[in-house]
C-alpha cells in the first residue's frame, strides 16, 4: 500500500471582509520545494467603492507569484512596473537583494465592486541566487502551456509538469501547475519532483484512497506516481520542486538564508532606504516598530 500523505491544516485569517487561508510556512512543515509561503485568497465579493488596498511593502530573497481565479490586482514596485493581472496570467516578481511593491484593486474594478479569488504564493532563491537583482516578469495566460484531456484541463504556471515546460524565470526545479477535474476524473502525478504538494481549492477529492478536504494541503511520500480521483468538480494547485539547499528564516515579507540578512533588511526598511515606488506616498512600519 502506498505511504498515506500528511496533510497541513489551512490557518484563516479576516482581513476586514476578505478572508486568507495560510498554508505555509505550516508548524509541520516549512517549506515544499521551495514554496516558502502559500495564501488562498477569497472567494471573495467586494461592494462598490471597495478593493484590497496593500500599501508598499519590501521583500528579500524570494520570488513573489501571483496567480488568479477572479478579479483583478493592480501591481506596482520599485523598478517603476504597473502590471494589472487577470484570471490565468500570472506576476513573478523576483526581490533577490530587495524590491518594494503594492497591489490595489484597479479602479474601474473598484467602482463597480468586483470578485477577487486567487493564490498567492513565496518561492525562495537558491543560495547563488538570494541577492539578485530584482525583477519583474509578466505573462498572460495565453504564453502557459496547458493541457486537456477529457475531464481534465491543466495549466502549467511555472517550471515544468507532464512534458511541459513554462516560461516563467525559476531559479531551481519547480512544480507549479493549476489543475481542473470533472467529476469522476483521475488524474496520476509522477514523481518528476523531489517535492510535491498537493492543495484542494475546492472539491472532493482523494489521493491514492486518502479524502482530502478542500483549503487542506496533501504533502506528498517522496517516489511514485500518485493518484488523484474527483468525486466532484475539483480545482487543485499542485507545487513542489526540489528541496531548499538550506535552511531558510522567514520574518513578516522578508526570507533570508542567515539572520544577518534579515537584520540588515530590517534596518534598511527602517531608515527607509530601498526603493521607492513611483506614484505612492505610503510607509508600512516594521511590525515589530509598531509595539508600543
Amino acid at each position: 500500500m502506498p505511504a498515506a500523505p500528511a496533510i497541513l491544516q489551512p490557518h484563516t485569517k479576516d482581513l476586514g471582509g476578505f478572508e486568507v487561508r495560510r498554508l505555509l510556512p505550516a508548524p509541520a512543515q516549512k517549506m515544499i520545494g521551495s514554496f516558502i509561503f502559500f495564501d488562498h485568497m477569497g472567494p471573495s465579493r467586494f461592494p462598490p467603492g471597495r478593493g484590497i488596498d496593500v500599501r508598499p511593502h519590501p521583500h528579500i530573497g524570494l520570488a513573489t507569484v501571483t496567480y488568479l481565479f477572479e478579479g483583478s490586482i493592480l501591481h506596482r514596485d520599485s523598478l517603476g512596473t504597473v502590471q494589472r493581472i487577470d484570471p490565468g496570467d500570472v506576476n513573478w516578481m523576483t526581490a533577490g537583494s530587495g524590491i518594494v511593491h503594492s497591489e490595489r484593486s484597479p479602479q474601474e474594478n473598484r467602482a463597480a465592486g468586483s470578485p477577487l479569488h486567487g493564490i498567492q504564493t513565496w518561492v525562495a532563491l537558491p543560495l547563488k541566487d538570494e541577492q539578485t537583482q530584482p525583477s519583474f516578469t509578466h505573462l498572460p495566460k495565453k504564453t502557459l502551456p496547458t493541457l486537456s484531456e477529457k475531464g481534465l484541463e491543466m495549466r502549467v504556471i511555472a517550471g515544468t509538469a507532464f512534458g511541459e515546460r513554462a516560461p516563467t524565470p525559476v531559479f531551481s526545479d519547480t512544480l507549479y501547475v493549476a489543475a481542473d477535474l470533472a467529476a469522476g476524473s483521475k488524474l496520476g502525478l509522477p514523481a518528476e519532483h523531489e517535492e510535491r504538494g498537493i492543495y484542494v481549492v475546492s472539491g472532493d477529492i482523494t489521493i491514492d484512497g486518502t479524502v482530502i478536504a478542500p483549503f487542506h494541503v496533501a504533502t506528498l511520500p517522496a517516489g511514485g506516481t500518485v493518484e488523484i480521483r474527483a468525486a466532484s468538480p475539483a480545482r487543485l494547485m499542485l507545487f513542489g520542486g526540489a528541496r531548499m539547499d538550506g535552511n531558510r528564516h522567514i520574518w513578516w515579507n522578508f526570507v533570508a538564508s542567515s539572520r544577518e540578512l534579515m537584520e540588515e533588511a530590517k534596518q534598511r526598511w527602517r531608515e527607509q532606504r530601498f526603493p521607492a515606488v513611483p506614484d505612492e506616498t505610503e510607509f508600512m512600519p516594521l511590525p515589530e516598530d509598531t509595539r508600543n
